[in-house]
């Protein structure tokens, strides 16, 4: 999977601060422990992520100057979100496909 600047940035920022990263264990899970399916639960991360970093944005010196190269427009963090996903949650069971014979 490839992190865009912004995503590895901000993925890089989270495994570096211990507080940091157990927040984000913390909502992941969350997150994903109250979603209908993993898709919702990427999106909803998606913005969450974004907001961090808009956040950050406006204290940690890196962020600032990243902010200030990139612009004020808004920047995809799916893919993070779909990393942090697998790196931090169990793998849901897949559901059998219709019509598909279950053994016992």
């Amino acid at each position: 999977m490839s992190l865009n600047r912004s995503e590895q940035l901000l993925n890089d920022y989270i495994q570096q601060h211990r507080e940091e990263r157990q927040f984000w264990q913390n909502k992941v899970r969350a997150i994903v422990t109250a979603s209908a399916d993993i898709p919702l639960a990427v999106a909803r991360l998606d913005g969450e992520l974004w907001r961090y970093f808009e956040e950050r944005s406006s204290v940690v010196p890196v962020f600032v100057s990243a902010a200030r190269s990139f612009g004020p427009k808004r920047i995809s963090m799916k893919n993070l979100a779909e990393y942090l996903v697998r790196l931090w949650t169990e793998p849901r069971p897949k559901k059998p496909a219709a019509g598909a014979q279950v053994l016992p």
